[in-house]
C-alpha cells in the first residue's frame, strides 16, 4: 500500500481527477494548501504599488492506493497535472509513501482491502 501525495495547480483539478478516473481511481482527498517552490512566489500590483505574494495557491491531492495502482495512479496525475505537452515550472510535484496499516472506520477492515 501507498500513499500518493501530489501537490498540482488549481486549474488542474478537473483534468487529474477525469485521468484518475479513466484508470479507475475513484477515492481521493483535495486539500487547499498554499506554498512557493522554484516560483519563489510571485510579485503583482495594487493601487499602484508592487507587491510580493510569498505563498501561491495550489491544491494537494492524497490517495491511498494498492501496489497494482502505484504507477497508474502517478501516471494520470503526470498526464493531467501538466500545463503543457513539455510541462511548465509550478506544475508541481509526486509524492509516494509507504503505508504501514489502514482501517476502514465503518467496518474495521484492514491492510489493502481497506483502501
Amino acid at each position: 500500500m501507498k500513499l500518493i501525495i501530489a501537490i498540482i495547480q488549481p486549474s488542474r483539478l478537473d483534468a487529474v481527477k477525469e485521468a484518475l478516473t479513466r484508470v479507475e481511481v475513484h477515492r481521493l482527498t483535495v486539500v487547499d494548501c498554499q506554498g512557493f517552490g522554484r516560483q519563489r512566489g510571485q510579485t503583482g500590483g495594487m493601487r499602484g504599488r508592487d507587491y510580493g505574494v510569498n505563498l501561491l495557491r495550489k491544491v494537494q491531492l492524497q490517495i491511498g492506493v494498492n501496489e497494482e495502482f502505484v504507477q497508474p495512479t502517478i501516471d494520470a496525475i503526470l498526464a493531467g497535472g501538466r500545463s503543457s505537452e513539455q510541462g511548465e515550472l509550478g506544475d508541481g510535484k509526486i509524492f509516494v509513501l509507504p503505508i504501514d496499516d489502514c482501517i476502514r472506520i465503518r467496518t474495521g477492515e484492514r491492510g489493502s482491502d481497506a483502501i
